[in-house]
């Protein structure tokens, strides 16, 4: 079995987002690991439109040349990890677009999800973990919340993730259950 990948997709297309830092903290402790690969992915790079496609490319093929890109993109790995900000007590609207411009790109692999916002982006997570439950993915248990206390002086520019002591070792702990799902997950798939 070759070495399973993973995106690190950044879900803020903001001018003004956290998420590129997140990402890349997290990609600098994912990187020292051998049991996967790691790929820091922006949603910036793949601009779609609101989803506009007769139904979704489970049934219909998508028509956009942008979806089909991400479509491609998503089907080369083969776990990922969300990195999220909390909007409105939900994920960003370019993530969720993202999510349902494919289908069965994502369908039997793993997810995990880092976010950050006031209470942690937990209600975010909450309902990304729905989302990829519906696109058959598997969610892992152990996500990692950056609370407000420690997420404002870093949305404010006075911190870094890296400054957070404590966060190594939960993105690790994040990791070891996306590495044994995503060995599981990517076995099952190989066997058909």
């Amino acid at each position: 079995m070759n070495t399973p990948k993973i995106g690190i997709i950044i879900s803020s297309t903001r001018g003004a987002r956290v998420g590129e830092q997140a990402a890349h903290y997290v990609a600098s402790i994912a990187n020292k690991r051998t049991d996967l690969s790691f790929e820091v992915i922006d949603l910036r790079d793949y601009p779609m439109p609101f989803f506009d496609e007769v139904a979704s490319n489970a049934y219909v093929p998508s028509t956009n040349e942008v979806a089909q890109k991400w479509q491609k993109k998503v089907a080369s790995l083969d776990g990922f990890i969300f990195v999220t900000a909390e909007y409105n007590n939900s994920i960003t609207a370019a993530l969720k677009n993202a999510l349902d411009y494919a289908y069965p790109e994502w369908n039997r692999k793993a997810a995990a999800y880092f976010s950050y916002g006031s209470a942690g982006g937990a209600r975010a997570v909450q309902h990304l973990r729905d989302i990829c439950v519906e696109l058959q993915m598997a969610p892992v248990r152990h996500s990692v919340l950056v609370q407000g206390n420690d997420f404002y002086p870093i949305m404010n520019g006075e911190k870094q993730f890296k400054d957070l002591g404590y966060l190594e070792q939960l993105v690790e702990q994040m990791l070891d259950q996306l590495s044994w799902w995503t060995l599981a997950l990517k076995s099952a798939r190989e066997r058909g």
